[in-house]
């Protein structure tokens, strides 16, 4: 029987010790039960640079810039010299390096990459951090290192993408991976794997919005991708188990200039390195 390490569409589990941890918040207080699921939300984990990407790790010069808007360092990586730049987001819990296939390949045809550790993920220092960071992130780095060609973002990386454009980044197209979509909608589906009430992603919404004065909805990968103009490849798995494909889907429908390639069996991660998609990808950005 394989491992299930080893199975690319399984979903990642949240340990049971912070499940038990959850529901015991809850039977004490609402308020309390909300403020740590907040934190957890917001709360990437660290892993290990995998041997895989050590190769681009040490070819890559690596520079800790300052985001001011945000007040935060994050390490850069610059991956090959030339003109034609494409800037690479990695997702939640990832790294600079993750897209690591994705770069060797258009190293190959020509590109250079820039990529980074979002703060609190990687070799970037702190222990919590938003979506908005990242995107905060992208326009520092678009300042410093651009203009890019293309952008390519995973995960939360791609929502990234999307809204960075829609406020500001200029690129010639675009491509996002295994996209989230609705903001509510990943709320919803994290409350449930820490199996509390339905009500709780209601709370866990209201505290986001009142703590950053903001509307979570704004940052829904569709709403950006109805004002964005580029040309947009939006990559999604069928059976990805970490964010369903519909998410995909619903975004590709509000794009003016979108494309859709679906996939089987690749999961959430696995898809950054299949070589199917990876051609896609070269394909769509040499496109005229």
């Amino acid at each position: 029987m394989a491992k299930k390490t080893s199975n690319p569409i399984q979903s990642l589990k949240i340990p049971r010790v912070i499940i038990i941890s959850c529901k015991i918040c809850a039977f004490i207080s609402s308020k309390l039960v909300t403020k740590y699921t907040a934190r957890l939300f917001t709360t990437p984990i660290k892993h290990k640079v995998p041997k895989r990407e050590l190769e681009m790790d040490r070819k890559s010069a690596q520079h800790t810039i300052h985001i001011p808007k945000i007040n935060k360092d994050i390490v850069v990586y610059e991956f090959g010299k030339s003109n034609r730049k494409i800037l690479l987001v990695h997702g939640w819990s990832g790294r600079g390096t993750q897209l690591f296939k994705i770069a060797d390949e258009l190293l190959r045809n020509g590109y250079s990459t820039v990529s980074f550790d979002a703060p609190a993920h990687g070799k970037s220092k702190g222990k919590t951090t938003i979506m908005s960071d990242f995107i905060e992130s992208i326009l520092e780095i678009d300042k410093i290192y651009g203009p890019f060609e293309i952008a390519i973002g995973h995960s939360l990386g791609g929502m990234s993408v999307l809204n960075a454009i829609k406020d500001g980044l200029k690129v010639d197209k675009a491509v996002v991976i295994g996209s989230g979509d609705i903001v509510q909608d990943i709320l919803d589906d994290f409350i449930s794997k820490l199996e509390l009430k339905p009500k709780i992603s209601e709370l866990l919404r209201e505290h986001f919005e009142n703590k950053y004065q903001t509307v979570m909805d704004n940052y829904s990968a569709y709403r950006a991708a109805a004002k964005i103009k580029v040309p947009v490849l939006v990559i999604h798995d069928n059976d990805d188990p970490e964010v369903a494909v519909k998410a995909g889907i619903h975004i590709h429908k509000h794009l003016e200039n979108g494309s859709l390639f679906l996939t089987d069996k690749l999961g959430h991660r696995k898809i950054l390195g299949n070589q199917i998609v990876i051609k896609k990808i070269l394909d769509f950005i040499k496109s005229s």
